[in-house]
């Protein structure tokens, strides 16, 4: 797009809608949150560096020589694997004062809030009927991404002008409700034709020849085959939590649910004689969180 449109052209510039959860939570926040120039915080091409750079602070390696295995189920049972600490103050310096209705396309970032027992999901769409959502795009990323037993849960609250309180959320990562985003940022497309929002007319609800959606994984370590039915069939509690260096048991919910996702709105598009307009990206080797949807409206 750049060799077409200049170097100062972004993602954000071309698509209606940027959706992500988890880890893609925050690289939705920092394609389309605005700088003093009104321009997106980050370059596509900055992203990998940002995570090059800042991962080993945010997930720092312990080297537990002794009693290593032991040490670990100690850690797991008393608290997060990491504080998230320096975490947070990135995301608050990079994003700023930055809030959710200031992104410069439309953006959906899906969360979990564990007190209410509901996903919770920030959509540039429900903000403008909602204020209560209107909440700091380092607020959202930090609640999309604290992933249980890895990060802790996040408290904040969203307040008008005058101080007066607008919503409380308690939030916990975003994969525990939607791995994989693609289908909630479909679905709040869907509901914005369906109350007629100008910006899409004339476009029908499953006029989905008229949708251009890029799905992008972060990579599926599937492929590792880490686990297997004889290993896990004398795992307990403690194992399903800790057994391979990581939480067997979120694992499999979370491949599952992006799986699913993707299976069902392949065949969805195919159904609908749209199969081109759908494009799903995953390697098979890397994390198992997601990074962003890409939708566009023609």
């Amino acid at each position: 797009m750049q060799k077409l449109d200049g170097e100062d052209a972004r993602i954000a510039d071309y698509f209606d809608v940027i959706a992500g959860t988890s880890t893609g939570g925050l690289v939705t926040a920092m394609l389309t949150a605005p700088n003093e120039n009104n321009r997106p915080v980050f370059a596509a091409k900055d992203i990998k560096d940002f995570y090059l750079t800042h991962c080993p602070k945010i997930f720092p390696q312990n080297d537990w020589t002794i009693f290593p295995r032991l040490t670990m189920i100690i850690k797991a049972l008393s608290g997060p694997k990491y504080d998230g600490k320096y975490l947070h103050r990135l995301v608050k310096e990079k994003l700023g004062n930055t809030k959710l209705h200031q992104t410069l396309t439309n953006v959906v970032i899906p969360t979990f809030d564990i007190k209410h027992q509901h996903p919770t999901i920030f959509s540039s769409y429900e903000v403008r009927k909602n204020p209560s959502l209107d909440a700091l795009l380092s607020d959202i990323c930090i609640g999309t991404s604290a992933a249980p037993s890895y990060l802790p849960a996040h408290y904040f609250q969203t307040t008008d002008a005058e101080g007066k309180l607008l919503g409380e959320f308690n939030l916990i990562d975003g994969g525990i409700a939607a791995n994989n985003p693609t289908l909630v940022a479909i679905g709040e497309v869907t509901k914005e034709i369906i109350r007629g929002n100008e910006g899409f007319f004339p476009i029908k609800p499953l006029d989905y020849g008229r949708f251009l959606v890029i799905s992008l994984g972060t990579g599926s370590p599937k492929a590792e085959k880490k686990y297997s039915a004889p290993e896990a069939a004398k795992w307990g509690l403690l194992s399903w939590l800790t057994s391979g260096g990581s939480t067997p048991i979120i694992d499999a919910f979370s491949h599952a649910s992006a799986d699913m996702v993707d299976r069902n709105l392949s065949v969805v598009f195919q159904a609908l004689h749209s199969e081109k307009k759908y494009l799903r990206i995953q390697t098979r080797s890397g994390f198992a969180t997601q990074a962003p949807l890409i939708l566009d409206v023609l």
